[in-house]
């Protein structure tokens, strides 16, 4: 493994421990209730923590075929959430029918800045990782 993808590993790691931590915060801090999609980036996001924990330790080189499954996922999810918040998408195909609304506005810092925005972008980072890993295999 190149000092690189070391590197790259422990921004992906740094990322997601992050995005975790920020997720649970909004949630048990803040009392904001997660809507169905966060759940869902959630499920994507969780585990990445203690795979990119384990790839470092392991100084495994196959981490990324662990962890690009679920950050793509986590991507797509994001994506669509972020479609719905925007209003490109309408809201009668959210799959959030009972409970909190997928486009519910908690709060938008610097008149921008969202939850689902923030997720997104922490799936952006890690899946940029992922594909700087790929292309950067020790030859």
């Amino acid at each position: 493994m190149t000092k690189f993808q070391k590197i790259i590993l422990y921004v992906a790691f740094i990322q997601a421990t992050v995005a975790t931590f920020g997720s649970l915060y909004f949630s048990d801090v803040m009392n904001l209730p997660p809507c169905v999609l966060c759940w869902y980036q959630r499920i994507a996001m969780y585990p990445l923590v203690f795979i990119f924990a384990v790839g470092i330790i392991r100084k495994s080189r196959d981490i990324v075929f662990f962890a690009l499954p679920l950050s793509l996922t986590g991507l797509v999810i994001a994506i669509y959430h972020n479609l719905l918040y925007w209003k490109i998408l309408p809201e009668s195909i959210a799959p959030c029918t009972a409970g909190i609304s997928c486009t519910t506005k908690f709060f938008e810092w610097f008149g921008f800045v969202t939850i689902p925005l923030m997720a997104l972008m922490s799936f952006a980072v890690i899946n940029i990782c992922m594909l700087l890993f790929i292309i950067n295999k020790q030859k």
